[in-house]
C-alpha cells in the first residue's frame, strides 16, 4: 500500500513538473511545438510512400519538399490577394458608412418607428480606415518592427530556421522515437497506455488531418461561390468563414453575416442576400453530407463548447502557445475522460447503493 501511494506521488509530481517546465519553456517552445505538429500530420504520408518502396529518408524528402510547395503556393498566390481585398475594403469603408447613415437607418427607423442615434462618421470613418490599412500592410508593420531590434531579428530568423530543420528530423525519425518512449513504460501500465494513446492518435488525427481538409474545402466553395454571384470580398469572407468552421454551424454564421452585409453595401439590394443564403446553405450542405463524413468521420467526439474554451484557455495561460497546444491536449483529455468514465462504471463506488 506504501509503495502504490509512493507511485501515486512520483506520477504526479512528475505530472506537475511536466507543467511547470512547459509554462517557464513556453516562449521557446513555439517552433518545436510548430515542427511537432507539421511532424504529426506528414507521418501518415510518409509511411504510405514507406509502404509503397521508398526509403524513409526518400520518404520524407518528398513530403517535406511537398510541405514547402504548398507553402510557397500561399505566400505567392493567396497573401497578395488577400493584402488587396483588405485594402480594397478600407478605401470603400467610408462608402458604407455613408450608406449606413442615409439608407439603412432611415428605413429601420420608419419600419421600426424608433428614432435611431446618427452615426459620428467622422470618427468612425477614421478608426475604420485606420484599422483596416494597419491590417491590410502587417506584414510591412511587422518586418519593420522586428528590424528595429538586432535580437529580435535573430530570434524570428532561428525560428523560421530551425521549424523546417526539427520536421525534417522528427519525419525521420517518428516511428523510433514512438517506439523509444512505448519501451520505456512499466510493462505492467503499457497495454493501457497504449490503448489510451491510439484512441487519442484516432480522435487528434481526424480533428487535425480532417478538420483542416474540412477548413479548406469550406474556405474554398464559399470564396467560390461569393464569387460567382459577383461579391467584391469573395475571397476575404470565404477564408474566414472557412478558417472558423471547426467550431460546427460557426463558420456558416459568421461567413453568412459578413456576406450579407457585404452585399447589400455592395448592391442595396436586400434581394441579393437570397443568393448569399443559397451559397452558404450549399456549403453546409456539402459539409455534412459529404466533407466531414468523408474527411473526418465520427472520431472526433470534441463538444463545440469544448474546443472554444480549450482555446480561450489555452491562449489565456501560455499565449500563442498555448492556442497550438489546446486541441492536442483537448483530445487527449477527452480520452482520459472517457476512460476514467469506464472504469468508473467498472468500480465499487458506482455500485455502492445496490451493494448496501
Amino acid at each position: 500500500m506504501i509503495m502504490s501511494e509512493s507511485r501515486t506521488w512520483l506520477v504526479l509530481a512528475f505530472f506537475l513538473l511536466c507543467v511547470w517546465l512547459l509554462y517557464i519553456l513556453s516562449p521557446i517552445l513555439t517552433p518545436f511545438l510548430i515542427s511537432a505538429l507539421l511532424a504529426y500530420l506528414g507521418d501518415p504520408l510518409v509511411d504510405r510512400l514507406q509502404r509503397l518502396g521508398l526509403p524513409r529518408t526518400v520518404a520524407v524528402v518528398v513530403v517535406f519538399a511537398g510541405f514547402l510547395v504548398l507553402l510557397a503556393v500561399i505566400i505567392i498566390v493567396l497573401v497578395p490577394v488577400i493584402g488587396k481585398q483588405i485594402t480594397a475594403l478600407a478605401d470603400a469603408m467610408p462608402g458604407y458608412l455613408d450608406w449606413i447613415n442615409t439608407t439603412l437607418i432611415p428605413w429601420l427607423e420608419r419600419r421600426l418607428d424608433v428614432s435611431i442615434s446618427t452615426v459620428d462618421l467622422a470618427a468612425l470613418k477614421s478608426t475604420l480606415s485606420e484599422n483596416f490599412r494597419a491590417a491590410g500592410s502587417t506584414a510591412a508593420n511587422v518586418l519593420g518592427y522586428i528590424t528595429q531590434s538586432g535580437m529580435v531579428l535573430v530570434g524570428w530568423a532561428l525560428n523560421l530556421l530551425l521549424i523546417p530543420v526539427v520536421v525534417f528530423y522528427l519525419l525521420r525519425d517518428w516511428d523510433r522515437i514512438i517506439g523509444a518512449i512505448n519501451a520505456l513504460l512499466p510493462r505492467n501500465v503499457e497495454p493501457t497506455v497504449s490503448r489510451l494513446t491510439r484512441e487519442s492518435n484516432d480522435m487528434l488525427g481526424a480533428f487535425l488531418r480532417g478538420q483542416l481538409l474540412v477548413m479548406l474545402a469550406l474556405g474554398t466553395i464559399y470564396s467560390s461561390g461569393l464569387w460567382l454571384i459577383g461579391l467584391n470580398f469573395a475571397l476575404l469572407i470565404g477564408l474566414v468563414a472557412g478558417l472558423v468552421s471547426f467550431v460546427p454551424y460557426l463558420g456558416v454564421i459568421v461567413g453568412f453575416v459578413l456576406a450579407a452585409v457585404a452585399i447589400l453595401f455592395q448592391t442595396g439590394d436586400v434581394l441579393q442576400v437570397l443568393w448569399v443564403a443559397v451559397v452558404f446553405s450549399a456549403g453546409q450542405t456539402l459539409e455534412g453530407m459529404v466533407l466531414t463524413p468523408w474527411l473526418v468521420g465520427d472520431r472526433i467526439g470534441i463538444h463545440p463548447v469544448m474546443v472554444i474554451f480549450a482555446v480561450l484557455a489555452g491562449g489565456q495561460l501560455f499565449g500563442f502557445f498555448g492556442v497550438l497546444l489546446a486541441l492536442p491536449v483537448a483530445s487527449v483529455l477527452a480520452v482520459l475522460a472517457r476512460y476514467a468514465r469506464e472504469r468508473y462504471i467498472e468500480s465499487d463506488l458506482y455500485e455502492a447503493d445496490d451493494a448496501r
